[in-house]
């Protein structure tokens, strides 16, 4: 029950961030998607749901590259961050 908390709070709030017109907003999109794929990787581990477990690390290397996108070093150098 709480990894479907977590997946629906994390996940909801990260396709919106997504979405948003500010830059300012929309970097905050990767942090919420990360804080719920530990959610999604125990619900489809417990379910049995292997293809969907691969899956996760696919989703999270996604998220990951928006860490790096809009916090990283770089972003920083470009005046994002």
């Amino acid at each position: 029950m709480i990894e479907q908390l977590g997946i629906a709070l994390f996940g909801v709030t990260a396709v919106f961030l997504s979405q948003d017109s500010r830059e300012s907003w929309r970097r905050w999109a990767c942090i919420a998607g990360l804080l719920g794929q530990p959610f999604w990787f125990y619900a489809t581990w417990k379910a049995g749901q292997f293809g969907m477990f691969a899956l996760c690390f696919v989703y999270a290397f996604s998220w990951a590259r928006g860490l790096r996108t809009y916090w990283g070093k770089a972003a920083y150098w470009k005046g994002v961050a």
